[in-house]
C-alpha cells in the first residue's frame, strides 16, 4: 500500500507501508508476506509504519469483535489467526491476547504451526488486538498450514497462506484476511483484495469517528464471481466458487494474458510523446513527456520512468515501483502512475491523479477485477490493486483514538 505521501490527499497511512513484515516496523522495505519461502517475491513488496517515537506513548490492548454473519458457516467451523510483526520480529496473538514470537518450535508432526484461535460456540467473540502490524485471517470449513520457517537473516518467520498459488497447501481452504497496523499513534486498517478475493468482510472502528469500510451490497460476492467471470480476459481468474485471484497472480500461474495492457501502455506512450502530463502530489506538480523511450518528468524533482510491462502495472511494480524515498519525489508520481494505468485514465486525463470514478475502467483495457471489487461494495471503495488508495478509493479507514474494532464475515 503506498505511503500516504505517495499522492495530494492521501491519509498518513496505506497499504503498501502498512506491512513490512520482513522488515518490520522500522521504515525498511518488505519483502512481502510469505517471508523465509518461496513465496516472498509472489506479492508486491510492503513496506511497515515507522516504529513508535522514543517517549511516545505505547497502545493499550484494543477490543477486537469478530462477528459471523456469513449464513454459510458455523461459530464451530471458523478459526482467527492474528499474525505480524512487532518491529522486532514475527509474531501471533493468542486466544488471551498475547503477543508470542514465531517459533520454529511451535510446527508441529504435520510441518505446520497451530495458530488457530477459535470463535466463540455462539454469538460474536471478543478479543483483545496487542500493537502490531499484520493480518487477521479467517479460515471457514478447515485450518490454515502456516509453517514456522527461517528468514534470509536467519529469524523465525512464518510462510504465509498463498491461497492463489494451486501448489500451496492453503489452496483448498476457504480463507480471506484484513490488514491493520495499531500502535501509539492509532489504528490503521483496510480490507484487502490485492491478492486475491474470497470471503467477504467489512470492519468498524470506534474512536474520535465511527467508520466502516468492506460493506458489500447484497448480493456482493456472487456479484463479483459473476462480473469476473463475464470478462473473457479474466474468467479464468474464477477458481470454482472458492476465490477469485488478482490477474497479476493470474498472470504468473499461466492464468491471464502476459500483454493485457500492452496496446494502452503503447497508447499512453505515444500519447505523452507529442502533449505534456501533469502529476500533482504534496510536493507539488510535476510536468512530464515520453523522449527516449522514458516518460521523464520536470519539477520539484526530476523524475523518470521506463515504459512498463503488463506486469509492472498490475502489480505497480518494476518500472512502477514506488520507493518510500525521504524526499517524496519519487514514490507519490509512480503511485499516481500505477493508479492511473490500472484505472485506465492515464491516456485521456492529462492531469493526474484522476477523481471521478465514472471516468475509471472504461476502455478496452479496464481492469475488470478491479472494477468488479468497486461495483460490488456499499461505498464503492475496494483494494484491488496496490495503489488503489490514490485519490481515495480504497477500503481503508483509521483512528489516532481508536477505541474498538470490529471485523464482520459478512454474507455470502
Amino acid at each position: 500500500m503506498p505511503t500516504s505521501k505517495h499522492r495530494a490527499d492521501a491519509p498518513p497511512l496505506s497499504r503498501r507501508r502498512l506491512l513490512g513484515l520482513a522488515a518490520g516496523a522500522a521504515g525498511g522495505i518488505g519483502a512481502g508476506l510469505a517471508v523465509g519461502s518461496a513465496r516472498a517475491s509472489d506479492a508486491p513488496a510492503r513496506r511497515a509504519r515507522p516504529a513508535a517515537r522514543t517517549g511516545t506513548r505505547a497502545a493499550a490492548g484494543l477490543p477486537l469483535t469478530v462477528s459471523n454473519r456469513t449464513g454459510e458457516f458455523a461459530n464451530t467451523s471458523i478459526w482467527l489467526y492474528i499474525v505480524g510483526n512487532d518491529g522486532q520480529q514475527q509474531v501471533r496473538v493468542t486466544p488471551d491476547g498475547e503477543l508470542k514470537p514465531v517459533a520454529l518450535s511451535d510446527n508441529g508432526s504435520d510441518g505446520f504451526t497451530d495458530y488457530a484461535i477459535p470463535l466463540a460456540g455462539s454469538g460474536d467473540t471478543t478479543l483483545t488486538l496487542p500493537p502490531l502490524s499484520g493480518r487477521i485471517y479467517a479460515a471457514l470449513g478447515d485450518k490454515l498450514k502456516v509453517k514456522a520457517v527461517e528468514d534470509g537473516d536467519g529469524k523465525a518467520a512464518l510462510a504465509y497462506p498463498a491461497g492463489w498459488v494451486e501448489s500451496d497447501p492453503n489452496h483448498p481452504v476457504l480463507h480471506d484476511c484484513a490488514e491493520f497496523t495499531y500502535n501509539d499513534r492509532g489504528m490503521f486498517c483496510n480490507t484487502t483484495m490485492v491478492d486475491m478475493f474470497s470471503v467477504p468482510m467489512a470492519i468498524h472502528l470506534t474512536g474520535a469517528k465511527d467508520q466502516t469500510t468492506g460493506t458489500l451490497k447484497d448480493g456482493g460476492r456472487e456479484r463479483i464471481f459473476s462480473d469476473v467471470a463475464a470478462q473473457d480476459a479474466f474468467s479464468r481468474l474464477v477458481i470454482d466458487d472458492r476465490r477469485v485471484i488478482a490477474p497479476g497472480h493470474g498472470l504468473d500461474a499461466g492464468l491471464f494474458a502476459e500483454d493485457h495492457f500492452a496496446s494502452y501502455i503503447d497508447e499512453v506512450w505515444n500519447t505523452y510523446a507529442s502533449k505534456d502530463l501533469t502529476v500533482t502530489t504534496n510536493a507539488g506538480t510535476f510536468t512530464g513527456r515520453v523522449s527516449g523511450g522514458r516518460l521523464s518528468f520536470t519539477g520539484p524533482g526530476s523524475v523518470s520512468f521506463g515504459k512498463p510491462s503488463t506486469r509492472d502495472v498490475l502489480f505497480c511494480d518494476g518500472a512502477l515501483a514506488a520507493p518510500n524515498d525521504p524526499e517524496g519525489i519519487v514514490g507519490p508520481v509512480a503511485a499516481i502512475l500505477g493508479a492511473a494505468f490500472n484505472r485506465t485514465t492515464l491516456h485521456e486525463r492529462l492531469a493526474q491523479p484522476a477523481t471521478d470514478p465514472a471516468g475509471f475502467y472504461g476502455t478496452d483495457a479496464a481492469h475488470h477485477y478491479a472494477k468488479a471489487m468497486h461495483g460490488a461494495s456499499e461505498d464503492g471503495k475496494a483494494y484491488g490493486f496496490a495503489f488503489d488508495d490514490v485519490a481515495g478509493f480504497a477500503s481503508y479507514i483509521e483512528d489516532g483514538a481508536p477505541a474498538s474494532m470490529t471485523l464482520t464475515l459478512t454474507p455470502f
